[in-house]
């Protein structure tokens, strides 16, 4: 006889519905033996995946949570009764095992390309055109998909089951997440048609906006650090060592392309496809017949993507035809037959509430506006630079006026203009101080400059900048001496300028804050590292007013050691091309300032030097610009030896340039290399070229 709380059990289901049968099957039976356990949970893992698909990936839930949680805990209890029948898809299986200790890497089937951006329909029509002429006849069609900013990711399956799960990585090689993604319940951990042998997809890993606000708020509550943006949570969330921590931030999918193991004709049959095999595909989709249609999209989504609980930042446009997409082929990391269209960059408006300055490695004062707190683009703002004060003045932006503000995705937030309308009388028109706020020593402008200087030579904010440019990326390129660093080593009286960097021990170390025995030997170790750097280098991490990397580089090849550059003329150091008469007096005179002799003599004293520079010129007469990161040398670097082997390395493209070479990320100056005829390498083609 049924007890009262079965018969309420029963009375949830209609008995033509297959939970009748679950719930009816051996209902009454305390212990199921071996081959009837074995059929109970195989049936019970269908209907707990074909519950979580309807909730998780068709936002339709057809039963309540308490009786998913029901079933789950049933199939636990089955599981745990006879372990051999826990299988890698079962729904208990989403969260488990021990936390990792890092993450493997692993090498994609197909490198996982990133796409050139394009920002008005100008760009956009610019973009067909250039299709057209590599293809020139062929009939274009076009799928729109919403760009979710999120985590792009790789997923593998063997034979319909998930085996793998990686991150983008630099296009080629990712990072293992297999133990993360399983938690997120939009990802099928079995494929919902047989499909043999090996299928490899793409897709992004988000955080809905209402579950952003949600954890968020938790992780303030516990008096943890939160997060700017629901990518940045994702992206955390993702890399957790512990899937457990992973499962608890409740993350979601979308998957967009099939990389290998189905072959279709179109992108719109990729997403069908997708959808058919259980995965999460996007709904905000559209075939376009003419590239006017797709205007028609991203304008519409510009005006409506704040109505959606996901964070968009553009819209994938790409030729519909994958046939005709490989044929177009790809340019450094991004395909031809795809462009990101990038929305414009938000803007909302803010109270200034304050006007203070930074005093730089040259002594530089820059004023900031200290703001209300605001949103915007994704993360809250409340500091805003302002240049200098003939900016300050042409915009006439006073403390205590309501600006415009503008800040697109990851960009500095910019102060456009004032809203003067909205002044009552109470703000005041910002002076720049005559005296430096950080040391009180005297602040000038000389004439025909912007920028306002302290000119004292004990700043202590000049000499803690110094020190940080010292050991910067584009510098000395320390790892681990960064700017909480070096502020302790200061205000510790450990080092007092830059060649005391080379005599820390580890003894010196012991005892202070975020050092334990470990990580006081890497430092030091690092440190010894980069005891001999090359020449321009050694240049730019001096700190010479005026001398950026370019003009560094160039006096390494014009001079080849610091004693030609120290005996050089103000004549002879303007005939170097790059250096004007400023520059060359600048250089001249830091050479003749004792304390300056005083750090050359310390620096070799301490072993440190540099690998003598030598001008070839083999790329005499080539002009180079690169668009986009670089995976073997950073930008600076290939610069450098380009300017190394008499070559030109430029920001911009003209009708001068010679090379573009194109990296990562890379994109707006593609299309104008492509019309002004320039040739278009990668860092393969470059690499061949920089060898002597």
């Amino acid at each position: 006889m049924e007890t009262g709380t079965q018969q309420n059990k029963l009375r949830l289901y209609d008995k033509k519905s297959p939970l009748w049968a679950l719930f009816c099957y051996n209902i009454a039976m305390t212990k199921l033996d071996f081959t009837k356990a074995q059929d109970r949970a195989a049936k019970l893992r269908e209907l707990i995946d074909e519950f979580r698909y309807q909730y998780h990936v068709l936002d339709d839930p057809t039963v309540s949570d308490e009786v998913y949680d029901s079933l789950t805990v049933e199939l636990r209890e089955i599981e745990h009764e006879f372990p051999e029948l826990v299988t890698p898809d079962s729904p208990t299986q989403r969260v488990g095992g021990v936390p990792l200790e890092k993450f493997e890497k692993v090498r994609h089937i197909a490198p996982m390309l990133s796409l050139n951006d394009v920002f008005n329909k100008e760009d956009i029509y610019d973009w067909e055109r250039r299709v057209q002429r590599l293809l020139p006849g062929v009939k274009l069609d076009y799928f729109c998909e919403l760009k979710i900013d999120g985590l792009s990711m790789m997923l593998t399956y063997e034979n319909g089951k998930l085996v793998r799960a990686t991150t983008r990585g630099d296009g080629q090689v990712g990072e293992d997440v297999t133990s993360n993604v399983r938690t997120i319940n939009s990802i099928p951990l079995v494929l919902r048609k047989a499909l043999p042998g090996r299928l490899d997809v793409r897709g992004e890993v988000y955080m809905s906006k209402k579950v952003f606000e949600k954890v968020n708020k938790k992780m303030a509550d516990e008096g943890l650090q939160t997060y700017a943006n629901p990518r940045n949570l994702a992206a955390g969330s993702i890399r957790q060592l512990d899937p457990s921590v992973t499962a608890a931030r409740q993350l979601d999918s979308y998957i967009y392309d099939i990389m290998a193991g189905l072959d279709v004709s179109t992108h719109e049959e990729k997403h069908i496809e997708l959808a058919e095999l259980g995965f999460k595909t996007s709904k905000y989709v559209k075939h376009c017949e003419t590239i006017d249609e797709v205007i028609e999209y991203c304008k519409y989504w510009d005006d409506k993507r704040n109505s959606l609980d996901f964070q968009v930042d553009g819209i994938v446009v790409i030729v519909n035809s994958n046939k005709i997409f490989d044929k177009l082929g790809a340019v450094g990391k991004a395909p031809r037959g795809a462009v990101a269209y990038k929305f414009p960059a938000e803007q909302v408006t803010t109270i200034i509430e304050e006007i203070r300055v930074n005093v730089g490695r040259t002594g530089a004062l820059t004023p900031f506006a200290v703001m209300k707190p605001v949103k915007v683009a994704g993360s809250t703002v409340s500091r805003a630079t302002l240049h200098n004060e003939d900016e300050i003045k042409r915009k006439d932006i006073r403390i205590g006026d309501t600006v415009v503000l503008q800040k697109a995705g990851d960009i500095i937030p910019e102060i456009i203009r004032p809203l003067p309308e909205l002044r009552d009388g109470s703000e005041k028109i910002f002076k720049m101080p005559t005296i430096c706020p950080m040391c009180g020593g005297k602040v000038v402008k000389p004439e025909g400059e912007a920028v306002a200087r302290c000119i004292s030579t004990t700043c202590f904010a000049i000499e803690r900048e110094q020190l940080i440019h010292f050991a910067s990326k584009d510098a000395f390129d320390i790892d681990g001496l960064g700017e909480k660093i070096v502020d302790q080593l200061l205000t510790e009286g450990i080092i007092s300028d830059a060649a005391d960097f080379f005599a820390l021990k580890e003894g010196d170390l012991a005892g202070l804050e975020r050092f334990g025995a470990k990580s006081a030997a890497n430092l030091v170790q690092a440190i010894a590292d980069k005891k001999t750097v090359s020449f321009s280098r050694f240049l730019f991490g001096l700190g010479i007013r005026h001398v950026g990397a370019v003009t560094a580089s160039d006096l390494a090849a014009h001079f080849g050691n610091i004693e030609s550059i120290r005996g050089a003329t103000v004549e002879e150091l303007s005939e170097i091309e790059g250096v004007g008469e400023v520059v060359a007096k600048s250089i001249y005179d830091w050479f003749r300032e004792p304390r300056n002799l005083k750090l050359l003599t310390k620096l070799k004293d301490n072993g440190v030097g540099y690998e003598a520079a030598r001008r070839g010129d083999k790329l005499a007469g080539q002009t180079f610009v690169i668009t986009g990161s670089l995976e073997s040398m950073t930008r600076e670097e290939a610069e450098e030896k380009i300017r190394t082997l008499g070559g030109k390395a430029s920001g911009s493209v003209s009708k001068s340039t010679t090379y573009l070479v194109t990296g990562a990320g890379g994109g707006s100056k593609l299309a104008k290399a492509e019309s002004l005829g320039v040739k278009i390498i990668n860092e393969e083609t470059l690499a061949k070229l920089l060898v002597e």
